[in-house]
């Protein structure tokens, strides 16, 4: 393992085409080899793997889209006194969406003129692309909000349900949305019928949630042990329990990660320990077995060969698995 001591909190952690990168509070960006940029005035709220898969897309308290590899640092966007809040890129279509406030922003790394703006009643939490990167689903309060990106006078399709939607996420197959909500749920709808799927029994607010296993799973975190969603079929999760793995009664999930089209899993707990596994196989292994500050970063790379993990204290590290 690789270990690191950030002297900032770490808010997320990616893997590019290179390696792992580190997006800290202090709005610096440090990569695996210990490189490091200065990208926002203030803090890093949020990051995604840019659409290339080289370097990452930043957005801080300063509204600034800040794209950082390790050579360069290049200011794709800006949201004039807002923060930006949340953010997420596709490779299929090349196209970077972000929240600022109550409006999601669409920029095309192709096409520096290209950009749109949609308005929001409420402010948006969370933004999301369906798999063929022409969608965007936004997370806000009363439910979620469908966008088509590049059409420019629109009016979303609304997926409606009581209480503030926090995260969103398209299932791979691009047939259901899935938000994470404040009140300790999940809630999906499929999109053919916008029918809705309640996912409770959670302990806590879950924090992180992630597809894996060609889209058959979605795993979450807000228990004592990774709670695992099938997505099989046309009806997805509807009729069907949730299984657990790794449950420990002593401490929380607080993060995982995953490869869509891999089987393995990594969760990081409340308690700063890591392990990863294969749900179909057997037994999980500590990747970090130490205890300490609550893991609050996770990431699994594409190939589900490594994990990156940071902790509250700003102790970080990078596994082979």
């Amino acid at each position: 393992m690789t270990a690191f001591s950030f002297d900032a909190q770490v808010t997320a952690t990616l893997f590019d085409k290179t390696g792992a990168i580190f997006a800290l509070g202090d709005g610096s960006v440090r990569f695996e080899n210990g490189a490091r940029s200065e990208v926002h005035d203030g803090a890093i709220l949020c990051a995604c793997v840019h659409p290339s898969g080289e370097g990452v897309v930043t957005g801080g308290d300063d509204g600034k889209v800040v794209w950082s590899r390790e050579e360069e640092a290049v200011l794709l966007a800006t949201a004039k006194g807002q923060w930006i809040d949340s953010i997420a890129a596709s490779p299929a279509s090349g196209l970077i969406a972000f929240s600022a406030g109550r409006t999601l922003s669409v920029i095309d790394v192709k096409d520096v003129a290209f950009r749109r703006d949609f308005q929001h009643e409420r402010t948006v939490s969370g933004v999301a692309f369906d798999p063929k990167g022409r969608r965007i689903a936004t997370a806000t309060y009363g439910g979620a909000a469908l966008w088509y990106a590049r059409i420019e006078q629109q009016q979303p399709v609304k997926l409606a349900w009581a209480g503030s939607h926090l995260a969103v996420a398209f299932s791979p197959d691009g047939a259901f949305v899935v938000t994470s909500m404040q009140d300790a749920q999940l809630h999906g709808w499929r999109l053919k019928d916008q029918k809705n799927m309640r996912m409770g029994g959670y302990p806590t607010k879950v924090k992180s949630f992630a597809f894996m296993a060609k889209g058959q799973l979605l795993a979450t975190s807000g228990a004592q042990g990774v709670v695992l969603w099938p997505f099989i079929g046309a009806n997805g999760p509807m009729g069907r329990e949730a299984t657990e793995i790794g449950f420990d009664e002593t401490t929380l999930i607080a993060h995982v990660a995953a490869a869509e089209q891999h089987g393995r899993l990594a969760a990081g707990l409340e308690d700063g320990r890591v392990w990863w596994a294969d749900p179909a196989g057997q037994g999980l292994d500590f990747i970090k077995k130490d205890k300490g500050a609550p893991i609050v970063a996770l990431a699994m790379s594409s190939g589900a060969a490594r994990v990156a993990w940071a902790d509250e204290d700003g102790q970080a590290g990078v596994v082979s698995l």
